[in-house]
C-alpha cells in the first residue's frame, strides 16, 4: 500500500466527484446511454468513484480490481444475453475500466475496449470530464450495435444513469 495514495483517498472531499460531474452532466450521459442501447442489445452501466473505501485501500486494490468487484455487487453480468458492460472512472486515480460480459467478450476483444479507456483517461487530464464520458458512450454503443445489434426484444435491463460512489 502506498501511503500517498491512501492519503489523497482519505483527504478527498465528496464534493470533488460533484464538481467533475454535476448533475446535469450525468442526466445527459443517462440519456446517452439509453439513446445508444436502442441500436444494440448490450447493457452499459457507468460507474464513477471518488475515494476507495479504507478496506480496499488497505488492501491496495488496483482499478481492475474494484471494477470485478463491482461488476459482481451491481449484477452487471446478470443480463439475459450476458450482455453488460461496466465503466468504471476511478476518478481520484483518473483511471478508468471497461468489463465486458461473456456474451460480449466473446465477440469484441478486450484491446478495443481498453482504447475507449485511455481516450477517456485522456480527456480527464485535459478537464473534459462530461465530453469524455459521452465519448465513451458513443464509441462503446458503436462497438456493441456491430457486434450485437439489437434484436426484436430489446429489454433494458440496468439503470441507464451513472452510479456515483
Amino acid at each position: 500500500m502506498k501511503l500517498s495514495r491512501l492519503f489523497k483517498h482519505l483527504l478527498l472531499p465528496d464534493w470533488f466527484v460533484r464538481r467533475a460531474f454535476a448533475r446535469a452532466d450525468l442526466a445527459a450521459i443517462g440519456d446517452a446511454i439509453a439513446a445508444c442501447e436502442e441500436s444494440h442489445r448490450g447493457e452499459l452501466r457507468l460507474v464513477v468513484e471518488g475515494h476507495l473505501p479504507v478496506s480496499a485501500l488497505w488492501r491496495d486494490v488496483s482499478p481492475r480490481t474494484r471494477a470485478i468487484e463491482l461488476f459482481s455487487s451491481l449484477r452487471v453480468w446478470d443480463t439475459e444475453e450476458n450482455s453488460g458492460i461496466l465503466i468504471y472512472v476511478q476518478l481520484l486515480d483518473r483511471r478508468v475500466e471497461i468489463l465486458a460480459d461473456r456474451g460480449i467478450a466473446a465477440r469484441v476483444p478486450q484491446a478495443e475496449w481498453d482504447g475507449i479507456c485511455r481516450e477517456l483517461e485522456a480527456s480527464f487530464r485535459q478537464g473534459e470530464w462530461r465530453r469524455g464520458a459521452l465519448q465513451a458512450v458513443a464509441r462503446a454503443g458503436e462497438l456493441l450495435a456491430r457486434h450485437f445489434p439489437a434484436g426484436g426484444s430489446n429489454p433494458n435491463e440496468l439503470p441507464d444513469q451513472p452510479l456515483i460512489l
